[in-house]
């Protein structure tokens, strides 16, 4: 596995996939960044030499890339930003609901977690002679 950026990247995958594992580092931007090192975007990774390697370097610190830790800091900081605030998009932060305006009577499992059943018991009550 070759090491770039503190991520180790899987030696079978092409250098435009394994980039992308990078935070940071998207479809596009990978694209760019190996074109403007110029690096085969479809070369495997076991195969980039050190070289190589430093270009990519190179055209990321140059193009003032955020990633990995740096850029986890920023969402970390602009999110306790707005719950600080109380802007609402701060308080569905808090309240682990989701933020961008999605439906929430339906969906949103994944981040409200397990279904909590609210009310009494699962069946009517038998009616009692008096």
């Amino acid at each position: 596995m070759a090491r770039f950026l503190g991520i180790e990247l899987p030696n079978e995958k092409k250098v435009g996939i394994a980039v992308t594992y990078i935070y940071g580092i998207g479809d596009a931007l990978a694209a760019k960044v190996l074109k403007e090192s110029g690096v085969n975007i479809d070369q495997r990774v076991k195969d980039v030499t050190e070289d190589e390697w430093n270009k990519i370097r190179q055209v990321v610190e140059a193009n003032k890339i955020v990633t990995e830790g740096e850029l986890r800091r920023v969402v970390a900081q602009n999110i306790r930003r707005l719950k600080d605030i109380g802007s609402y998009r701060g308080w569905r932060h808090k309240k682990n609901l989701p933020v961008r305006g999605q439906r929430t009577r339906t969906n949103a499992r994944t981040r409200r977690g397990k279904k909590i059943t609210v009310g009494g018991s699962s069946g009517k009550k038998a009616l009692q002679k008096t």
